[in-house]
């Protein structure tokens, strides 16, 4: 596996081909090499519905980058017809971002997202898988490691052991990300400004979204299991991909992103946050896996709107790049799939866009950056916060600079 430039849009494409004629399962040879589950494969019948919705097909507008190519590049693997180390599996395999934006669009129900972590447990093994995802899925299972982190950036954490009649009581858990708690401390040191009835508790690992994301799903499972019995109750996290993930492997009603639990219990946000005295503009970038995966939409947008001037970003839904680990394993690409949406934000000229996911957070920070826009990217936490604290007497004001506690630098 190696990164590659990015795919170049053929002068003669401006108009997205037919789809194909349904190929049906191939038959190949033999029973085939159970890579994948078949009845996954099968499900899909080469509609072609899923084409507009891929970032990858947008780019390309070649059939092998779209979720109806990868499955029949899968069937081609799983009955023999290519072989395993095939250039073309190893590319498209590294290619896909894994939105899952091709799921909700699907009217045959493939749950593209279980059949791509597959292909990868099959594809990205040993030296096969990139460099970079060995670094950091070794790092990310040392919790000792992540445990350092939160000395070093000053994360979110209990101010005293709870007892043991306390721990019952405190029946949420906040889920302090592998990435998050040393990228962005402030996010949920926010949350506990927010919603301080919500446990942190000590000695957590990684969920293992990032196994199963880079060719092994067995340990990340394995890992979000490990991480569910160490957190008691309802389990909030500040990262869409996480929440997916945990939620797969925990149970729907045991996981909460930030802005659903925040709906679910109730909570008014107060206060507002304002740009030179005027409400502040504020658009909004979806994760991935929580809108395409868990189906989370409305409850970000609504919390948004109550402190700030909400904007709809065209294309909100859009893969932003960050999708993990592409945007460090291919960076060209990643950034031919931000770009649309960074003339969006700019054609919206707002003050800050909020994102709901520490890869979306980072992935439009830098890019902001890169271009010298002036809107400042914050996490959905770190908005509600700013609104909190310009209530009289709850704090420092509402229009930090960079570096200050909650402005887009902290952390």
């Amino acid at each position: 596996m190696t990164d590659s430039a990015p795919r170049s849009d053929p002068a003669s494409s401006s108009e997205p081909p037919e789809p194909a004629p349904s190929p049906g399962p191939v038959t190949g040879r033999g029973e085939g090499l159970g890579v994948f589950d078949k009845a996954l494969l099968d499900r899909c019948i080469s509609c072609g519905f899923c084409l507009p919705a891929c970032p990858t097909y947008a780019l390309t507008r070649q059939e092998p980058s779209s979720p109806r190519g990868r499955i029949t590049l899968m069937r081609a693997l799983e009955s023999g017809d290519l072989a395993p180390d095939d250039p073309t599996l190893a590319e498209e395999s590294s290619f896909c971002l894994g939105c899952r934006a091709c799921e909700p669009v699907c009217p045959a129900g493939v749950e593209y997202g279980q059949l791509l972590e597959q292909w990868r447990d099959h594809q990205w093994q040993g030296r096969d898988r990139p460099l970079i995802a060995r670094l950091l899925m070794a790092a990310v299972s040392r919790p000792w490691l992540l445990r350092l982190q939160g000395l070093v950036r000053r994360h979110a954490r209990e101010r005293r052991p709870a007892s043991g009649e306390r721990k019952r009581e405190r029946s949420v858990s906040l889920m302090l990300g592998c990435a998050e708690r040393g990228l962005y401390p402030s996010v949920s040191r926010a949350v506990r400004e927010l919603r301080p009835e919500v446990a942190v508790p000590t000695g957590q690992g990684c969920c293992g979204a990032l196994h199963a994301h880079n060719g092994d799903s067995a340990a990340g499972a394995g890992m979000a299991r490990a991480l569910g019995e160490r957190l008691p109750g309802t389990v909030v996290t500040t990262s869409g991909g996480c929440a997916a993930h945990l939620a797969h492997h925990l149970g729907r009603d045991r996981v909460r992103e930030l802005s659903e639990y925040l709906e679910a219990t109730g909570h008014r946000p107060s206060g507002r946050v304002t740009v030179g005295g005027r409400r502040a503009r504020v658009a909004l970038q979806d994760s991935c896996h929580l809108r395409n995966g868990l189906g989370v939409t409305r409850p970000p947008r609504e919390l948004v709107a109550a402190v700030a001037e909400y904007v709809e970003l065209p294309g909100a839904g859009d893969c932003c790049g960050a999708a993990g680990t592409y945007a460090m394993l291919r960076p060209e690409d990643s950034r031919a799939v931000l770009a649309p949406k960074l003339e969006a934000l700019r054609k919206l000229d707002v003050d800050y866009v909020v994102a709901v996911n520490p890869g979306c957070l980072r992935q439009l920070r830098q890019g902001l950056r890169r271009t010298r826009s002036r809107t400042k990217a914050v996490h959905l936490a770190e908005l509600l916060a700013m609104a909190a604290r310009s209530e009289p007497g709850a704090g420092p004001g509402t229009e930090p600079g960079p570096g200050t506690d909650a402005g887009p630098a902290a952390g």
